[in-house]
């Protein structure tokens, strides 16, 4: 079953368009070996000028965690830790059944 994956970063203050760059270099160059992604689409947040929201379609659960558990282990999240305020948050969704 297909599920949505919204994840929140805050970044630290001022540093919303360098993490805006970095995710967007980061879906150019793996998007595409990402097994079981299928694409995602981020936000602003009007209230709140350092948080970006990324709204993701994942095959799974289970393959999200997947590509994670790789991107962990060869230390892609490094680059992400250094400008975000706080860890980031993911909440996966699915429909109702």
């Amino acid at each position: 079953m297909v599920v949505k994956v919204i994840v929140e970063f805050q970044a630290k203050p001022g540093k919303r368009a360098e993490l805006l760059r970095l995710i967007d270099s980061v879906m150019e160059t793996h998007a595409a070996q990402m097994k079981g992604f299928f694409g995602s689409s981020l936000f602003e947040v009007p209230e709140n000028p350092d948080m970006l929201v990324e709204i993701a379609d994942w095959e799974s659960a289970e393959a999200r965690m997947a590509v994670m558990e790789q991107a962990a282990a060869a230390d892609l999240f490094a680059p992400f830790m250094e400008l975000l305020a706080a860890p980031f948050r993911a909440t996966v969704v699915k429909p109702l059944a």
